[in-house]
C-alpha cells in the first residue's frame, strides 16, 4: 500500500492576481519562502487551474480582477464541492475590503499595498491544509489493531 508522505509535500499555492509587477513579487517571495506558486490573472483562469490540478493547498485572492472578479470566483469556487475546501487569503487595497474578506469566508486578509511580512504570517496562520488533509485520511488506518 502506498504511504504519501507529507514531509516530502511543498506547499502549492495559486496566486490570483491581475497586477503583473505583483504578481511577480509574489511568485518570487512565496517560492523563495519554498512554496510551489502558480499565477492567474482572473477568477476564470483560477477555477480553470483549480479543476486542472488537485494540489492547491492555499489560494491568495485579489478582489478587483478583470473577466471574473474575486467576488464571483468565490462564489462559484464555493458552490463547488471539489474546491471549496481549499482556504482562500483576500489580498486588497479596497476601503471595505476587511469585511468583504470575512463576508467571502476567507481564512484570513491582508491589505495592500502588500507588506510581504504580513503575508507569510497570513499564509502560516492558514497552513498547507492539502498537507494536513493527506495526514488526516491516513490516521484512521493508523489506529487500526492497537
Amino acid at each position: 500500500m502506498a504511504v504519501s508522505r507529507p514531509t516530502n509535500h511543498r506547499c502549492s499555492v495559486l496566486v490570483v492576481e491581475d497586477d503583473a509587477e505583483l504578481r511577480e513579487v509574489l511568485r518570487v517571495a512565496l517560492t523563495t519562502d519554498g512554496y510551489d506558486v502558480w499565477a492567474v490573472v482572473d477568477g476564470r483562469d483560477a477555477l480553470r487551474h483549480l479543476r486542472s490540478t488537485a494540489d492547491t493547498c492555499i489560494i491568495l485572492l485579489d478582489l478587483s480582477l478583470p473577466v471574473m472578479d474575486g467576488r464571483q470566483f468565490r462564489t462559484a469556487q464555493l458552490r463547488d464541492r471539489s474546491l471549496a475546501w481549499v482556504p482562500v487569503v483576500v489580498l486588497s487595497g479596497g476601503i471595505d475590503a476587511a469585511r468583504d474578506a470575512r463576508e467571502l469566508g476567507a481564512r484570513s486578509f491582508v491589505r495592500k499595498p502588500l507588506d510581504v511580512d504580513e503575508l507569510r504570517r497570513a499564509l502560516r496562520h492558514v497552513g498547507c491544509v492539502s498537507a494536513r488533509q493527506r495526514v488526516d485520511k491516513r490516521m484512521p488506518h493508523a489506529g487500526h489493531g492497537a
